[in-house]
């Protein structure tokens, strides 16, 4: 079956295989991995970032990974995406324990959001 992805994409997503069902959606010149209909990670220029926040970025500085930035016309922007360390790229239960965290970020970043979208409609 041909792939309308990259090589690299259906090697990411091959490495997860065990760890969950993962739909790949294609955006913004890149491709939106999702899990549940939220997504985890995003792959940009044949390179692999994993959702992030307050709890986990810690243990992609300490990998020395990097966040994804994007410059617009107006601003550069820091996204809560950093990139993955080597060796989730190299073993398919490495893969799942990165996956499992950006999925957990993921999950907060949803609870948050729907927590602020509550608050503003009680009066």
């Amino acid at each position: 079956m041909a792939s309308a992805r990259n090589e690299f994409v259906d090697y990411v997503v091959g490495l997860r295989a065990g760890w969950a069902a993962v739909s790949v959606r294609k955006m913004f010149g890149g491709y939106g991995l999702y899990r549940d209909g939220l997504m985890f990670a995003l792959i940009v220029s044949d390179e692999l970032f994993f959702k992030t926040d307050a709890d986990t970025v810690a243990q992609f500085e300490q990998e020395g990974c990097h966040p994804f930035v994007y410059t617009s016309q107006t601003r550069t922007v820091q996204m809560s995406y950093w990139s993955a360390p080597a060796t989730s790229l190299d073993a398919p239960a490495v893969m799942g324990e990165w996956c499992l965290s950006a999925f957990g970020a993921a999950l907060r970043a949803q609870a948050a959001k729907a927590g602020k979208i509550g608050k503003g409609k009680r009066k």
